[in-house]
């Protein structure tokens, strides 16, 4: 008998637990689930690229105070602001200037015909700012301004156009009538020349420059595979470029100036991450190791060009 009363007792529990599990099933889903937020503005997704200048206020503070711009300053680099998802509460994108990549999530308002953001980035570095722009004819214009006052650019400003990032084997550095020398301002050498002017002697310092020769516009390490023969009488910033120009084609973004101050005015050059290696193509990884060990032998020539 106290087997049987058990027994039911444990029916009773289990027919009650399995009503339970019906009426859960069954019912709505909870209020406070996640709502999916509809997309807006599709159209303006995708990469907008255009020079990041500095603030003229801020360009005329830094020449009164030190008289000239600092060695190795980047007056108006290439900055990649991308927009990845908009809805009518959150707007999320990223930034790609100077190799540095970093996320931006803020706020988009309408009003009328016209569009604009406040996206800022994260906060936890001494460079991170605040983008603030509008949407005007197919271009987003703006300003982005510094968290911390106390940075040596404070503030900056962009006009960006919508550029489509696609690899392309075949691009190349251009090579036209209208196209400057390709030199390294950035490496320069001082050279002290003395000379005789009858009683008097005068010495003089020359900052002198390397400057690429014509096989970085001929070479390409993503087509052909190059060998000791094409690379053997090269000079080291030959070689430096055309390895380069490879990641380039990637959308390798670039951290160091002397490096980027060959891409950055390139019209098909997206930076858009800062790692490629997977993206690598055989041919190109191997090109790439015969260009990194001629390079550790070569030399370059210094000359006198003038800005």
């Amino acid at each position: 008998m106290k087997r049987l009363f058990f027994a039911v007792l444990g029916f009773a529990a289990l027919a009650s637990c399995h009503n339970k599990t019906n009426k859960k099933s069954s019912m709505p889903p909870d209020s406070v689930s996640a709502v999916v937020e509809n997309e807006i503005h599709k159209e303006l997704y995708g990469n907008w690229v255009g020079d990041f200048t500095v603030d003229e206020k801020v360009s005329e503070e830094i020449l009164q105070n030190k008289g000239e711009f600092p060695a190795g300053f980047d007056y108006s680099p290439k900055i990649n602001l991308t927009i990845k998802r908009i809805t009518a509460d959150t707007v999320i994108g990223q930034n790609v200037v100077k190799g540095n990549l970093r996320p931006l999530v803020g706020k988009i308002e309408e009003n009328g015909s016209l569009i604009s953001f406040i996206l800022d980035e994260p906060g936890d570095k001494k460079s991170d700012g605040r983008f603030e722009f509008k949407w005007n004819n197919d271009t987003l214009v703006g300003s982005w301004t510094a968290f911390d006052q106390g940075v040596n650019v404070r503030k900056r400003n962009f006009k960006l156009t919508k550029k489509q990032f696609v690899y392309n084997a075949n691009l190349m550095l251009p090579n036209d009538e209208n196209s400057e020398p390709l030199i390294d301002w950035y490496a320069s050498k001082k050279e002290t020349r003395t000379v005789e002017d009858g009683d008097t002697t005068y010495t003089y310092i020359n900052d002198l420059y390397r400057a690429a020769s014509p096989a970085v516009f001929k070479l390409n390490g993503s087509k052909m595979k190059l060998t000791e023969g094409d690379l053997k009488n090269l000079k080291k910033l030959d070689l430096e470029i055309i390895r380069n120009t490879i990641f380039a084609r990637h959308g390798y973004a670039f951290t160091k100036i002397n490096v980027r101050q060959f891409f950055d005015p390139v019209d098909w050059y997206v930076p858009v991450s800062n790692d490629v290696t997977k993206e690598l193509s055989k041919l190109e990884r191997d090109n790439i190791a015969i260009l990194t060990r001629f390079e550790k032998y070569a030399t370059d020539n210094y000359d006198q060009f003038g800005r």
